[in-house]
């Protein structure tokens, strides 16, 4: 299964993101992160050792260069719109604790001529990841909706938005829906994150009708702790993951009903 984590800046959405890996694989699936995010903070989040070397793909000049028939570091009008791909996650990838990162990085525009052939490597990486491996593939898009002009998240089996129990967030919710359907991306849904109480749960019921809601994490100092580098995805109590294996629960339902279909 395709998840693409989205969402305002702040609401967490990381840390969701590397948690649910963690769930999955105690599952027992197989999962590859994929951290599509200009930040790059997934490997941070999970507690990746800093001595574990990490190359962001785009920074891979030269095999991009190649791929998409340019000269490194040259603008070019002309370049291959389907560079071959298949072979860059399991060369490239990081596996940490049972689990498979890819960093994407980001395109460098500022005095380096045009972007393009960057730009298509990437986006053809994406919708190979996407589409072709048999994996959980867990994408940490960027926060906001800028992505979704680009369509990188096109493909998907489900887009998961994560929301706090604030008007701003839920505003980056609307204009999300908006977006996704005019890309034809076929099931939207919505995690509360950092909820504190019933009345907060029914802000976020009230004001997200219409959505589809997977479920409500609760505030948590075991989650909040991981944001601060305290602890990993890997050490929080079983209390805390109890809502994450009732989400991952929901899709596995899903799927087994056709739903992605």
């Amino acid at each position: 299964m395709k998840l693409a984590f989205t969402g305002k800046g702040g609401v967490g959405k990381t840390t969701i993101v590397a948690v649910f890996a963690r769930v999955l694989k105690e599952r027992g699936h197989k999962v590859i992160l994929i951290d599509a995010d200009p930040d790059m903070n997934l490997a941070t989040v999970l507690g990746v050792p800093p001595g574990l070397v990490i190359t962001p793909i785009v920074e891979l000049k030269t095999l991009i260069a190649e791929r998409t028939g340019v000269q490194p570091g040259q603008p070019s009008p002309l370049y291959k719109m389907n560079p071959k791909v298949d072979d860059i996650p399991d060369q490239y990838c990081v596996e940490y604790k049972g689990l498979k990162l890819l960093v994407m990085g980001t395109v460098q525009r500022g005095g380096g001529g045009c972007a393009c052939p960057e730009n298509a490597f990437l986006k053809t990486l994406l919708s190979y990841l996407v589409v072709a491996r048999d994996e959980w593939v867990l994408l940490d898009m960027e926060a906001g909706i800028e992505h979704l002009g680009r369509g990188t998240a096109m493909g998907v089996d489900h887009m998961i938005v994560v929301v706090e129990p604030n008007r701003t967030s839920l505003e980056t919710a609307h204009r999300i829906r908006k977006l996704s359907a005019d890309l034809g991306v076929r099931h939207l849904h919505v995690v509360g994150n950092k909820v504190r109480s019933d009345d907060e749960t029914a802000f976020l019921e009230n004001a997200l009708d219409g959505f589809s809601i997977l479920g409500y994490i609760p505030y948590s100092d075991d989650i909040r702790r991981i944001s601060l580098n305290v602890l990993t995805p890997f050490d929080v109590s079983a209390q805390s993951l109890a809502p994450f294996d009732s989400v991952i629960g929901r899709l596995e339902g899903m799927r087994m009903e056709g739903v992605r279909l």
